[in-house]
């Protein structure tokens, strides 16, 4: 079965709803959907965070990567860019990018965030980046998707977004559903057609 690997960070939850919004539209594809979190990166060494999450969703693993037929990486926003514990955890594939281990599979975004213009697009991009470099390929969500026309929250064509407000209280919009399970769907698409006939 094709494999999905839905990889996040969140700090408020919204950005791990977005992920199991996603992880249904991959299952209603009919492909399998793995969800992997990163542990949050902090700056007080004397206590290391544990290996184990406490709850949750399990953290990720090179392998995960390796094992997936396609990718989605969602993070929240900070300051325009993705949160520091998601670049941490892409900063550990220099080998798999020395191996190829990740070229030619599809790759898609997601995000959330506190205000409504407050670096969703700008941080769906900079998440493009490191993935660009592994040679994966990038898979937006077309304006087929009509919910882009319409939604007065999030969703862009780089990616599913959320709006969750300054407090972190807008419940995600039917509109931001729509696009999440559309990109799932879309990605698990892709991941079956690539593996079947390989191109690249």
């Amino acid at each position: 079965m094709t494999k999905v690997l839905i990889l996040y960070y969140s700090s408020g939850g919204k950005t791990q709803q977005l992920a199991n919004l996603i992880a249904r539209g991959v299952v209603k594809q009919n492909a399998e959907a793995v969800i992997r979190t990163v542990p949050t990166v902090s700056n007080n060494i004397d206590t290391p965070q544990s290996s184990v999450p406490a709850n949750g969703d399990i953290y990720a693993s090179t392998q995960d990567l390796i094992d997936c037929d396609g990718l989605i990486v969602g993070s929240p926003t900070r300051f325009g860019n993705m949160a520091a514990s998601l670049k941490h955890f892409i900063d550990s594939t220099s080998e798999l990018w020395m191996n190829s281990q990740l070229a030619g599979k599809p790759v898609s975004f997601f995000t959330s965030t506190s205000s409504l213009h407050g670096g969703q697009e700008s941080t769906l991009l900079s998440m493009m980046l490191p993935f660009l470099h592994h040679g994966m390929l990038i898979c937006g969500l077309p304006y087929s998707e009509t919910a882009l026309l319409h939604t007065q929250t999030g969703g862009t064509p780089y990616g599913s977004s959320h709006w969750s407000g300054h407090n972190n209280d807008n419940p995600i919009s039917e509109h931001e559903k729509k696009l999440a399970l559309a990109q799932g769907q879309r990605v698990a698409v892709l991941a079956q057609k690539l593996k079947s006939e390989p191109t690249l």
